[in-house]
């Protein structure tokens, strides 16, 4: 009897542990998550706010504790590319593109080839971003500035279509890119047809004239 007292002390003792590390466990886990709340915090401020000291520590601390945080290292290199370090931008979009493939990271991998002048990768890229993600028509503006560059006409006439094609507000500066490649192109009939429907979509709306109402006149009752 007193041994089976023990052996029911003990099993309570046990359950009693357990539920007391998972209630440590948990609650790590909350003041972790809202570390990481407040350095993400702290970085968006920062990069809007042009302290990128401030945010490049901030998003250092979080890979140091998230090592595989895709988001962290293209946010990185976000910053590195507005600083111009074009070498240490490319490296973090890689690893995140490694980490999490996305068209995201190839996009901006694209970008900062083509700011260096490196066009034939930076139209690789732009491939690759377009093959994840096609219905963006920003990706197909890119990628015709990319074959702009290395002198392929055809493909910036097709891929600047295909922008305008998928851009459902129809936005008129692509509209102007596009009516542009055409007259480079030497296509005067496309480009002025363009330039007609960006002219439509710049013109004020005229408001509706409200309708005039006419006041019938009452027969006048003829007084006997």
């Amino acid at each position: 009897m007193f041994g089976l007292l023990i052996l029911v002390a003990i099993g309570l003792m046990v359950i009693f542990h357990r539920q007391t590390i998972h209630e440590v466990s948990s609650e790590a886990k909350l003041k972790f998550a809202d570390k990481l709340d407040k350095l993400w915090s702290i970085a968006q401020e920062s990069l809007r706010d042009k302290k990128y000291l401030r945010a490049e520590k901030a998003l250092l601390t979080i890979l140091r504790v998230d090592e595989r945080n895709a988001t962290a290292y293209n946010r990185l290199g976000i910053l590195y590319a507005k600083q111009q370090a074009y070498s240490d931008a490319i490296e973090c979009f890689e690893i995140a593109q490694s980490l999490e493939p996305s068209a995201s990271s190839l996009h901006n991998v694209g970008l900062i080839y083509f700011e260096t002048e490196k066009y034939d990768k930076a139209a690789l890229a732009f491939e690759q971003a377009i093959g994840m993600e096609e219905d963006v028509p920003s990706r197909h503006i890119a990628y015709a500035k990319v074959q702009e560059k290395l002198g392929h006409k055809k493909k910036v006439i097709i891929s600047l279509e295909r922008a305008v094609e998928l851009d459902e507000r129809k936005n008129p500066q692509s509209l102007r890119i596009l009516a542009d490649a055409y007259e480079r192109n030497d296509d005067m009939v496309n480009a002025e047809s363009v330039r007609t429907e960006v002219q439509k979509l710049l013109a004020p709306k005229k408001k509706p004239v409200a309708g005039i109402k006419k006041t019938v006149k009452q027969p006048r009752k003829v007084v006997m």
